[in-house]
């Protein structure tokens, strides 16, 4: 594959995973009581909070899993089941986002960027397997970047989402988010096949021996 496709197929697996389509009503939700000024400082701060953990898992997450003797095979085969199952619930509608009750919003308007908007919002438990399973199987110091520079790219465009949240979900509507949700999610099952897959090949093959 030329370093198109691979950063196309890099960028579309981020995408799908931190879904900015899903995030963008939960965010104007919890900053309603926020001003506009107050609002975009959130978006900025949530959007480098998941974009710098996402980095760092990206580079030590493999360390991490050494140190405890879990192996990328293990990980892509649990990733395959945790993507597919997210990709589930995004066909079927049902995103398993945090909800904040209306009465807690004020306790959490000065964190709400870090915990819960830029972990695990945007940067979910899927969307941080995705990052150590592809930074583990690159090769070579162009392909690490080209994982990095994935990363950067959807976290532009999740602050774009964000920043432009209102207008966004009133042209779209709520029957246009709820197709693009599901098409992501349709996008996320055939991810985690390929995960699910790729991750279990080694173990039958030891088997088979």
């Amino acid at each position: 594959m030329d370093q198109l496709t691979i950063i196309l197929l890099y960028f579309t697996s981020f995408f799908t995973l931190m879904n900015p389509l899903g995030i963008m009503p939960v965010y104007l939700t919890m900053t309603s009581s926020l001003t506009k000024k107050k609002r975009a400082q959130t978006a900025i701060k949530a959007t480098i909070t998941a974009t710098l953990t996402l980095v760092l898992f990206a580079f030590a997450g493999r360390y991490l899993f050494d140190f405890f003797g879990i192996s990328v095979a293990g990980l892509k085969v649990v990733g395959g089941v945790i993507f597919f199952i997210v990709g589930y619930d995004m066909l079927n509608a049902r995103l398993s986002r945090i909800k904040i009750k209306e009465e807690e919003v004020e306790e959490y308007v000065n964190d709400i960027s870090i915990t819960p908007l830029g972990i695990p919002m945007i940067a979910g438990p899927g969307a941080i397997t995705n990052a150590i399973v592809l930074m583990g199987d690159a090769s070579d110091y162009t392909t690490k970047l080209m994982v990095v520079i994935s990363i950067l790219l959807v976290a532009l465009v999740i602050l774009v989402s964000l920043l432009g949240a209102s207008a966004i979900v009133k042209f779209i509507g709520d029957q246009g988010t709820k197709i693009l949700t599901k098409l992501m999610g349709l996008i996320v099952m055939v991810i985690a096949v390929e995960f699910f897959f790729a991750g279990i090949t080694p173990y039958v093959q030891a088997m088979l021996k």
